[in-house]
């Protein structure tokens, strides 16, 4: 691929790619990402391609590590020796001290990214990726793009439908990003998501959703005058137990995990919030570190033009606050602090999805989803134009609707891609 697309004969890069192959009567390649930004599609793709039935029958299912991911031009940003030293650092301070040391740490791993990816760290926006996607298409052979795009996958998605509405084929964005929200919209609709996530958690549990958060921001109070120990002897930080929450709202399998962490941890023992959080770190039992959450870094704060400041956040935090007890100035702070200082400048505001013109793409949303809030979908139909965007909505929780338990979402999304049936816009699973 070429490093920089405004000059495409100049200095390449190579990706990798993974596909598995159709069991049956082939109907061409369907290209998937699975969200991040950050994730390795190469690692991801088998054991989907072991679960994907239907799919994996009449397609050739592909996937690859994006520039800047994994096998692609990786970029690792801080040793795990600096990762682990960073777990001191609060994430949602609360004095001038602590707030330079946020402040400070965030600049630090913005030029760690800036040395370990040199040239690249200016060429991995979504815009670049959804370039790559289209040489993918070529190398693969196909006319037209056939793509199934989970979470940020929607994002990327809805540009290359702007950038190439003549190619695109059948395309599903499950899990959707609001294209119309900047960086300091979608910080707050995570924020709103994942309170609603863990409203619905409380009520699963028998117990009122307001008492509820008011008792999970008082134990996260204690951590933060008190770590909490573990069995493995770190301390559980409030950054971690946040972090340790905010995983299992994901997926409502995890909901009881969550119970038994929250529980061990109000009697003083931090170490299941502390597995959650190292899960979500992607941190092993032998202390490494992989790169998702670097090359997630990476990608949003390139795409990201507004970066708000330190001042600009703090004027913001009562709005996020009012929004949810328990996430407010963890997702507030996160929205500033790391990309405020940003080696290299921003993309845009938001996205382009508009694809006049383009065969019909299906937007799928769950009124549960945590992470990309069920308006986004509508959002996102709109965006990419009347007669284009087609949305489905389940009723449900979790992170993503396709796969999650609905016969009646996969098997819409199944006629959608196998037979080219297009479900009538506003249809609802519940």
């Amino acid at each position: 691929m070429p490093l920089d697309w405004s000059r495409p004969g100049g200095e390449t890069i190579g990706l990798s790619l993974i596909r598995a192959r159709a069991t049956g009567e082939h109907a061409g390649s369907l290209l998937f990402n699975f969200g991040g930004p950050g994730a390795s599609g190469v690692a991801t793709m088998p054991s989907y391609a072991a679960v994907a039935g239907d799919l994996r029958q009449h397609y050739d299912l592909v996937s690859w590590d994006p520039r800047g991911v994994a096998g692609s031009e990786g970029v690792r940003c801080r040793s795990d020796r600096r990762i682990q030293a960073a777990e001191s650092v609060d994430a949602t301070p609360d004095t001038p001290a602590e707030e330079r040391a946020y402040l400070q740490d965030a600049v630090d791993f913005g030029k760690g990214c800036a040395k370990a990816a040199g040239k690249l760290l200016a060429h991995v926006s979504t815009t670049d990726t959804a370039r790559d996607m289209d040489l993918i298409r070529q190398v693969l052979g196909d006319t037209r793009m056939h793509y199934f795009g989970i979470s940020y996958g929607t994002e990327l998605g809805g540009v290359y439908a702007h950038l190439f509405p003549g190619h695109v084929g059948r395309m599903v964005l499950d899990a959707v990003v609001d294209p119309t929200a900047d960086s300091v919209g979608h910080a707050l609709n995570q924020t709103r998501g994942f309170q609603r996530a863990l409203d619905d958690y409380l009520k699963s549990t028998g117990q009122d959703p307001a008492q509820g958060s008011r008792r999970i921001a008082a134990l996260l109070k204690r951590i933060d005058a008190k770590p909490l120990s573990t069995v493995s002897g770190r301390r559980l930080s409030q950054t971690l137990a946040l972090t340790g929450i905010v995983l299992p709202l994901y997926s409502k399998d995890n909901w009881p995990t969550l119970t038994g962490a929250l529980d061990a941890a109000e009697k003083g023992d931090g170490s299941g919030l502390l597995s959650l959080a190292d899960a979500y770190n992607d941190r092993d039992a032998s202390g490494h570190y992989g790169t998702t959450t670097h090359s997630q870094r990476v990608i949003s704060c390139l795409d990201d033009k507004q970066r708000p400041t330190p001042e600009q956040t703090r004027r913001l935090l009562p709005e996020f606050e009012k929004v949810s007890p328990v996430f407010g100035d963890f997702m507030g702070w996160d929205t500033a602090g790391w990309c405020h200082d940003w080696p290299v400048a921003g993309q845009y505001d938001h996205p382009l999805v508009g694809a006049a013109g383009a065969a019909p793409i299906l937007v799928v949303g769950n009124t549960g989803d945590p992470a990309t809030p069920y308006e986004g979908a509508r959002k996102m139909a709109d965006g990419l134009g009347r007669g284009v965007g087609v949305e489905l909505t389940w009723k449900g929780e979790g992170h993503g609707a396709y796969g999650s338990g609905s016969d009646c979402v996969d098997s819409t999304v199944n006629a959608y891609l196998l037979n080219g049936t297009v479900p009538k816009d506003g249809k609802v699973c519940s």
